[in-house]
């Protein structure tokens, strides 16, 4: 049975490092049988703002509602995005706050501190590239921006487990080096099971 994958591009020009990444990622796991979809952000048309919080509806844009579809069709998220500041792109932190909405990624229990998580069963990876050193972002930040995805974000609403590839000092590595990495991200996508 062939595994339903949604790769979403959290940088928002598909033509860098990270577009590169999804392409190996998505060739890796097509070459495997996995069926593939894919979400480049920073083609899709949507206000990444809430301009009222959650307190008033803000009505989806075509781009959103689609990609709702494309997150149920999913068995397994795929999620490639640049630390900038310690974290992921506003871009997508607004696709996260506009997407995930209450009654599609969670539903709070009435009288209840507690929820429901409407994704679960799904599982996901963080593909996470850095200019800095991992060891750097992991002692000094304590890895925030990705416990922040992973934790306050995906298992919020259900989707576990989520693993992590960590691609640091970017801005430092030879065009050899990463080509290996792609090399390894194309064979991360053919062993996606």
């Amino acid at each position: 049975m062939s595994k339903k994958i949604l790769i979403i591009l959290g940088h928002p020009d598909e033509e860098s490092f990270c577009g590169s990444l999804a392409k190996a990622y998505a060739e890796g796991a097509r070459s495997a049988g996995s069926e593939i979809k894919k979400l480049y952000l920073g083609n899709l048309k949507f206000d990444p703002i809430l301009w009222h919080g959650y307190k008033k509806r803000q009505e989806l844009e075509s781009d959103l509602i689609k990609a709702q579809e494309d997150i149920s069709w999913a068995d397994h998220i795929v999620i490639i995005y640049p630390t900038w500041w310690g974290t992921m792109p506003a871009l997508l932190k607004g696709f996260f706050d506009r997407v995930l909405l209450s009654g599609f990624a969670y539903k709070f229990k009435p009288n209840s501190p507690l929820w429901d998580k409407l994704l679960k069963g799904k599982t996901a990876r963080l593909i996470v590239t850095m200019d800095g050193p991992s060891y750097y972002y992991k002692l000094y930040l304590c890895s925030a921006g990705i416990k922040i995805i992973k934790k306050g974000i995906l298992y919020f609403c259900g989707i576990k487990p989520v693993k992590i590839t960590i691609l640091d000092d970017v801005k430092n590595r030879s065009a050899e080096y990463k080509i290996k990495w792609l090399n390894q991200i194309n064979n991360l996508g053919a062993q996606t099971k």
